[in-house]
């Protein structure tokens, strides 16, 4: 837009509460030019000398973890961190000297394998990086190139003091200092999604010194200034800075500061003058790595490859000392040498008994590479690449597709797989996780009157609960809120006040005054579709578009807002009639959690002024005037009524101001917002709490936040499953007790456990006591109500089983977590079937999530969808992040995405149970396979006297982890099932055996470990005596260590490929074809391998063509070792099956005989999982057939149902 445009002199700095215009330059902008304040930006002068000298980091932004240069030297690093990486390593060194026991390229090359194809992994997710990277870099921006001129430039190549022109929906390329805009005053709009998750729109606006003369490209020509601020950092809410033009010399704010990766929204264009770029600008600094996450199961598994270093330099011990003392008595005895055939009268330094700890050292070292291949090499990279595809496959689940928001689960990590099969405990947000918020207006109270007929979910839930019944009244209305056109956020009926109806009420002029506070007092921006004229409105939160909405239905339409007034249609009391009227904004006092309430100041058409004020019951009664408290009685016993049926409420008030009073306010007031001092916030805050005080009560509004569709069927799931499920929100207690109730976390006969500071004694001392002296009482009075909790539960455990539920608010759980009490209120809490956390803050959240993972020991998972649940969900083992409509600074810090709450019961109770029992048997598997080739390798060393001599050709020994045997583990991670996903949730405590980690505790580590020695046993000893002092072929031939290493060798894989298969529960093609393909492989490689020339295939030439196949010994060797292999472990699950069945095998039972249409079977597994202890309907609905003394004859004809 080219300049010359003429513009209103149009003053926002009167209207919102920050600093703008000429405030004045005083001593608290002495620090610029400081340490931390030493940057100058000349605007408009990018290229200048003294810009060049100093030096500032360029635009290009790099995430990425691995440059071209450092890719190789970084990730090779990162690979030999890892112990058992280094081992080989290590051990692939020795491989080139006399010591090794095989060829140091076959040592080597299986590393090589390993690792490339980590580095792979790595290069792969880091290109994807790379891409985003290109993109944003080149993405285009208009940028100032002289003359007036502005020209296309790609965001790489800016630099700090240029002047760039950003367009609507446009995203800042770098942090700006907003000049002008479009708009009057240079204010303009912006989403901060991007930086803080948050979807509401926040206002800017630039200086007036630049938006007076900077109206379009041309008045660019010849702009010069000079700007002083702080040095980068990561601080996303304050900036200062001083701006020098035209002899003027102004104070900067992080108002007048455009941050990079924020989005221009509603606003034409922007000016703006680079101020950081790159990494030195706010969004950059402000990301940091996630906090690291490891699951329990991989902390585990390094002590298991620990054990086995010990187990591998164990043996490698015993052996040396062995062979030492061997090597020693081969000296002549009598003229005889015991091992005549290593010649220790002239042999080398490895087997001269005149050094045989010379020796012994050395057998050592050789022992440690060739017992190397106990540590399965391909573990961690089979894992991951089993992880990864895990994850897609979350990642794919049609069943957690929401379909509405086209949002798929997405697994941000796939470290944590695993973990999601052993939460203990679930600590979830309220708002938007369980519930939608997604606000309805529903109910109101005004002039002591109540309106409003809907029925809320939580009053259904209640009347269930009770027994009572809605009327017909209420059914009718529920049916004709059905039955009528949906209006998003307003489900509001009553015949009273609708269609103008209110002017026939009493106190009708009550009645305006509510409806138009609801349309004057709040910042959302209204949008006129052009084709229908239908208005709607883009609010900072869903509770705000729910109140301009129903002023709008009720017959308040705010339709128009500029800087400084706001234009609605309402009924006129008088006429009758819709008018517009224009109402001059003068003031807008923000919201903030601390003040918990909002006000405007505005100017009627007929010059009188009015305040304007909507917050929290606990800040607004107390700021009535005595002539205001006229329905304050009626209004609060509403807002009870409100808190009982699950709404959020808020109350509605306002006053007269007279003329000198609102000078002498906007006086103190706009010094206060031109301050720059540390106390700027405080000195508004008391300003602005003078003024909102007198007001005259009007009534309170009540908004609806529904729950989540499948919430209740979801928790009840899984409290079946025996997880414990905490909510923490910033509700009331009314209002969390009966959501509570609503999804199933409270029932009737549960015993309620309340701990709050709402006693007399604390009230009185509130008034009239000191801070200390509150403080101690408080402190007291908590520690006495968890003492009388505990005695509570101490009771009832002895006679019945009844179940309790803790409920703490805000106050209180500050004193529970100091450090001398939380192990008592967690004692507490943890006896408890469920603990609910009122009016707790972002920093309590994490702090209780702390103290539960910290104290229990358990796996923890946090869920929640606001940027004030992201401490919660990254101090948790696993965070899951609802995409909903707070914006996507939950999801951006989670482990794991999803859409509803619902799909949490499949994501641990299906894809969490797989991947903990996958990943579990799997590393047992990986163990039991290298143990039973391990100790093969030891029994025939032992044979051998200890003579390091390896039992299998070197290459045989280094392919066994990556062609052999690693593919169907891979298989098993990826695709087994104990049972299907309808049994998971038919028996959800199926889910425990991760919770109590029975698939991966040391008794079954070790006992696969055992069953891997046995299989060595067996295989080493039968293949030895079957093969000695025998004929092995028709010339008569017996068989050599070459007959013997590969007779060994086939029945290895042979037996831990078959083993695979006895483990496997879910068959499928996959699992067909990678057991037999790897036992084929085996095959068709001896074939191969053979008939290379012998210097390379040394003593596997040609051994299995004329040596091994011709037999019918081999095979039938082969046969007998691999059946006598097997049978211990095919005996040990036929007894535990038919005996000593698992949970897991008795649902196996039910699946394979059919039993399924047993009721009477299928209940008495089921039964396990219902507890009278427990939450959720199920268990609500067991708990009252109990006490009816029918339960056994309900379970018996089905009338107890389980979903």
């Amino acid at each position: 837009m080219a300049g010359g445009r003429r513009r209103k002199r149009l003053h926002l700095s009167k209207i919102y509460s920050y600093t703008c215009g000429k405030s004045s330059f005083e001593e608290d902008h002495s620090q610029i030019g400081g340490p931390g304040f030493s940057r100058v930006v000349f605007c408009n002068e990018p290229g200048s000398p003294e810009v060049e000298r100093r030096g500032y980091a360029g635009n290009y932004v790099r995430s990425t973890k691995y440059t071209a240069a450092s890719f190789i030297p970084k990730s090779l690093f990162e690979q030999f961190r890892r112990v058992a990486n280094f081992f080989f390593l290590v051990a692939g060194i020795l491989s080139l000297t006399p010591l090794a026991p095989y060829g140091s390229i076959s040592a080597l090359l299986p590393l090589v394998l390993v690792i490339a194809a980590t580095m792979v992994k790595e290069g792969i997710e880091d290109w994807g990086r790379k891409k985003q990277d290109i993109e944003v870099n080149n993405r285009k921006v208009k940028v100032h190139g002289g003359n007036g001129i502005f020209r296309q430039e790609e965001w790489r190549n800016l630099r700090v003091g240029d002047i760039v022109k950003v367009q609507k929906d446009e995203f800042f390329p770098a942090d700006l200092l907003l000049l002008s805009s479009s708009y009057e005053d240079a204010i303009c709009y912006v989403e901060t999604m991007n930086l803080d998750g948050e979807t509401n729109l926040k206002v800017k606006q630039g200086l007036e010194a630049t938006s007076s003369t900077l109206h379009g490209d041309s008045d660019f020509r010849d702009f010069k200034a000079v700007v002083r601020c702080e040095d980068p950092n990561a601080n996303l809410y304050a900036f200062v800075g001083s701006f020098e033009h035209e002899e003027q010399k102004l104070p900067l704010s992080i108002q007048q500061l455009l941050l990079r990766d924020s989005k221009l929204r509603n606003t034409e264009y922007i000016y703006g003058a680079v101020i950081f770029t790159g990494h030195d600008t706010k969004v950059i600094q402000n990301s940091t790595d996630p906090p690291s996450k490891r699951s329990t199961i991989e902390r585990k598994m390094d002590k298991i490859v620990y054990l086995m270093f010990g187990v591998v330099f164990l043996i490698a011990s015993i052996g040396s000392v062995i062979f030492g003392v061997e090597t020693r008595d081969d000296k002549e005895s009598g003229g005889k040498m015991e091992r005549w055939y290593l010649r220790p009268d002239d042999s080398d330094i490895f087997f001269d008994p005149d050094r045989a700890p010379v020796a012994a050292i050395y057998h050592f070292l050789t022992a440690v590479m060739l017992y190397s291949n106990f540590i399965p090499i391909s573990l961690y990279v089979s894992i991951e690449i089993v992880k990864v595809l895990q994850s897609i496959f979350i990642n794919q689940d049609i069943h957690m597709y929401y379909e509405e928001a086209d949002k798929p689960a997405h697994a941000r990590t796939s470290n944590l797989n695993e973990e999601l099969g052993q939460v203990h405990t679930i600590l979830s947000d309220k708002t938007g996780t369980l519930t939608c918020n997604s606000m309805e207006f529903i109910k109101c109270s005004i002039a002591g009157t109540a309106y409003g007929r809907g029925v809320t979910e939580v009053e259904r839930s209640m009347a269930a609960r009770t027994g009572a019944s809605l009327s017909d009244h209420d059914t009718e209305e529920d049916q004709e809120n059905h039955d009528r056109v949906k209006i998003k956020g307003f489900n509001f009926k009553d015949e009273r006040v609708m269609d103008g109806k209110w002017m026939m009420q009493p106190h009708s002029e009550v009645l305006q005054m509510f409806f138009r506070l609801l349309a004057i007092c709040h910042t959302a921006i209204p949008e006129i579709d052009e084709e229908n004229g239908k208005v709607s409105y883009e609010a900072e939160s869903p509770d705000e578009a729910a109140f301009v909405v129903a002023a709008r239905e009720l017959g308040f339409e705010f339709f128009k807002r500029n800087q400084t007034s706001i234009s609605v249609r309402e009924l006129d009391l008088t006429s009758g009639q819709k008018v517009e009227r224009v109402y001059s904004l003068l003031n807008i006092l923000e919201f903030n959690s601390t003040r918990k309430r909002m006000s405007v100041i505005v100017r009627d058409e007929d010059g009188k002024l009015f305040l304007l004020s909507k917050g929290a019951d606990s800040v607004m009664f107390k700021r009535l005037a005595k002539e205001g408290q006229q329905f304050e009685a009626k209004t609060r016993e509403h807002v009870n009524e409100y808190a009982d049926a699950g709404l959020r409420t808020l109350i509605l008030a306002y006053r007269e101001l007279d003329e000198n009073e609102y000078i002498e306010f906007s006086k103190k007031f706009s010094d206060a917002k031109n301050s720059v001092s540390a106390d700027r916030e405080s000195l508004i805050d008391e300003i602005t709490d003078e003024v909102e005080r007198d007001l005259i009560l009007l009534g309170a509004t009540a908004v609806e936040d529904k729950l989540q569709n499948g919430v209740p069927g979801c928790i009840d799931k899984l409290a079946q499953a025996g997880i414990k499920i905490w909510v923490l929100t910033g509700d009331k207690m009314e209002t969390a007790i009966n959501i509570g109730f609503a999804c199933s976390l409270l029932r009737q006969e549960m015993k309620q456990i309340i701990i709050n500071l709402d006693t007399p004694e604390i009230i009185s001392l509130e008034k009239s006591g000191g801070k200390d002296e509150i403080q101690m009482a408080s402190r007291e009075s908590v520690v006495k109500q968890i003492k009388e909790g505990m005695a509570q539960l101490d009771a009832a455990s002895g006679a019945t089983s009844e179940a309790f539920a803790l409920i703490i608010d805000g106050k209180s759980l500050a004193y529970a977590l100091k450090d001398d009490i939380k192990k008592k209120f967690l004692d507490l809490a943890t006896r408890c079937a469920s603990v609910i956390c009122c009016r707790s803050t972002p920093k309590q959240k994490a702090l209780v999530t702390r103290l539960v993972k910290t104290g229990t020991g358990k796996t923890t998972l946090a869920i929640g969808d606001g940027a004030n649940d992201v401490g919660m969900l990254q101090e948790a083992d696993i965070g899951v992040g609802i995409s909903g409509v707070e914006g996507m600074q939950a999801v951006m810090s989670s482990d794991i995405a999803i859409a509803q709450f619902r799909y949490l019961e499949r994501l641990l109770l299906v894809h969490g149970h797989w991947c903990y029992r996958r990943i579990s048997s799997m590393i047992c598997y990986f163990f039991y396979k290298n143990i039973a080739y391990g100790v093969t390798l030891f029994l025939y060393e032992a044979y051998a006297s200890f003579s390091a001599q390896p039992a299998y050709n070197e290459w045989f020994l280094s392919l066994y982890n990556v062609f052999f045997s690693s593919l169907p583990v891979i298989a098993l991670g990826v695709f087994d099932q104990d049972v299907s996903a309808r049994f998971c949730f038919k028996f959800p405590l199926l889910y425990q055996e991760g919770v109590q980690n029975v698939l991966f505790s040391w008794r079954r580590i070790i006992g696969w470990m055992m069953n891997g020695v046995i299989s060595a046993l067996l295989i080493f000893f039968l293949c030895k005596e079957s093969l000695k002092h025998q004929i092995f072929d028709t010339d008569g031939k017996t068989a050599g260590r070459e007959i013997l290493g590969g007779t060994m060798y086939t029945c290895v894989v042979w037996v831990v490929n078959l083993q695979m298969a006895l483990s496997i529960s879910y068959f499928t093609w996959i699992q067909h074809v990678v057991i037999w393909g790897s036992i084929g492989f085996w095959y068709v490689f001896l074939m191969i391998y053979g008939e290379i020339t012998p210097s390379f295939s040394t003593d596997a030439y040609r051994v299995f063509l004329e040596a091994l196949a011709p037999s019918l010994s081999f095979w039938l060797i082969t046969l007998f070792v691999v059946i006598c292999a097997l049978i211990p472990y095919f005996a040990f699950k036929s007894i535990q099956m038919r005996f000593f069945p698992g949970y897991y095998q008795m649902i196996q039972w039910i699946r394979y005989e059919g039993r399924s249409n047993d009721p009477e079977f299928v209940d008495m597994v089921r039964q396990r999982s219902i507890r009278p202890t427990t939450v959720g309907f199920t268990a609500r609905r067991a708990a009252s057939v109990r006490r009816s003394g029918r339960f056994h004859d309900q379970i018996h004809n089905g009338l107890v149902a389980f979903q």
